[in-house]
């Protein structure tokens, strides 16, 4: 089943979330990651959420995506947006239909 990785992004220091944003969709690529929402604007429709950036990743599966997020290459660029930004992330497997 797919999987999504959302993220919330506050950006702390731009040139290094910049250099961050250019090297994650060749790793990204590798695990079949693609981007559903990179950025845009976001509206709370409810409850005290104030999303920053937000950032939805689809994965053909749960193992795809956790391959990724703890793979040795992308261990450097988490490190790089770590210093970059404050980040809420959360991995999501979708629920078969009923």
């Amino acid at each position: 089943m797919p999987a999504l990785l959302i993220a919330d992004i506050e950006v702390t220091d731009a040139a290094g979330y910049e250099e961050y944003q250019r090297r994650v969709p060749a790793y990204l690529a590798a695990y079949d990651g693609r981007f559903i929402v990179r950025a845009g604007s976001t509206r709370t429709l409810e409850g005290a959420w104030q999303a920053h950036r937000v950032v939805i990743i689809e994965f053909p599966s749960m193992d795809r995506l956790l391959a990724f997020y703890d793979s040795a290459e992308f261990a450097t660029l988490k490190s790089l947006r770590m210093h970059a930004a404050d980040c809420r992330i959360i991995a999501v497997e979708e629920a078969a239909a009923a």
